[in-house]
């Protein structure tokens, strides 16, 4: 994948919280959040990061968005770093680059009504008049499922299912290219999922959106997203095309994972891959592989020396000495 090809790219990313300690409040260590991680996006693609709670996934949304200051590393968007920007800048650049998040009801404001609230963004950034917001803001709720007599409605007065459409109203109001959605749909049951996952792919195809899409769930990744990028650790294990990494996962990570994926049909037995233990900790991790400590086919390599996350072919990345 090209750079020209790519509305985002990351480069080496990383991301490293320091532990302080001591009345001097000194920095004692790191929490390696994100620990270089290069992946790119095409325009009109959905990106699935996918990994256990504690990978990273987040952290890696939010300093995309300069929500959080990097450590290392590089930002693209659409072919300008984002690190290299004034603050001026940012934010004339920020209504392309949007944020749907985790729990919808705690990104609201409780005392604003909703269409105040998706339409605040317009008012700040110049983008509507205050007699055109009201318009705007009715076409969204629309678009995604609500009815105009929402909008002058409190966040309590919604469902989880309906605070989500919310989340993406507000998100779409201003018309962005980019969507980073984090763990959308986790809080849903699944007949909501259903329609939330469809309401992001008829968007997608009506305004040609690109999405980072960051979930646990692998069953939601399969039915939205084209690209898939496996994290561990703050460390991405593998990345390459759904069907493909679907069909024929790389690392041992990824076949774990999938693995737990249930089967629609009884029959099709899949061999279940258990993990022992728990992630280790960022603050100290395993030398070598970091997944090492955990995986049923390591080897001596694997825990003296860091793979290499490199092109396999097809389109496929992966950092493992097994492969």
């Amino acid at each position: 994948m090209t750079e020209a090809q790519a509305l985002l790219e990351v480069n080496g990313l990383k991301k490293y919280f320091p532990i302080k300690s001591g009345l001097l409040s000194r920095t004692v260590g790191h929490v390696k959040a994100v620990d270089d991680i290069s992946f790119s996006i095409k325009r009109g693609e959905t990106f699935g990061l996918v990994g256990e709670s504690g990978s990273g996934k987040s952290t890696v949304g939010r300093t995309i968005l300069r929500l959080t200051d990097k450590t290392a590393g590089e930002v693209k968007f659409g072919g300008v770093d984002l690190y290299d920007l004034q603050p001026d800048e940012l934010r004339r650049l920020r209504p392309k680059m949007q944020l749907i998040f985790q729990d919808p009801y705690s990104s609201l404001n409780p005392r604003v009504r909703i269409g105040d609230a998706i339409g605040e963004a317009l008012l700040d950034h110049g983008l509507a008049s205050p007699t055109e917001v009201r318009g705007r803001v009715l076409d969204v709720l629309n678009a995604c499922g609500l009815s105009s007599y929402h909008f002058d409605r409190f966040p309590h007065e919604f469902s989880g299912g309906q605070r989500q459409r919310v989340g993406i109203a507000r998100a779409l109001v201003l018309n962005p290219d980019l969507i980073i959605a984090d763990e959308p749909v986790s809080a849903l049951d699944v007949s909501i999922q259903a329609q939330i996952i469809n309401l992001f792919r008829g968007m997608q195809e009506k305004q040609g959106l690109t999405y980072l899409f960051i979930s646990h769930d692998l069953s939601v990744v399969e039915h939205l997203c084209s690209h898939i990028g496996v994290m561990y650790l703050g460390t991405m294990m593998e990345t390459g095309p759904r069907d493909e990494l679907f069909r024929d996962p790389l690392h041992p990570y990824t076949k774990a994972l999938l693995s737990a994926v249930p089967v629609p049909i009884p029959k099709l037995k899949r061999e279940r891959i258990v993990l022992n233990g728990e992630l280790p900790n960022p603050a100290d991790p395993p030398p070598g592989c970091k997944f090492h400590t955990r995986c049923p086919f390591a080897v001596a390599r694997c825990r003296e020396e860091v793979p290499l996350f490199r092109d396999v072919g097809n389109d496929r990345k992966v950092a493992c000495h097994l492969v």
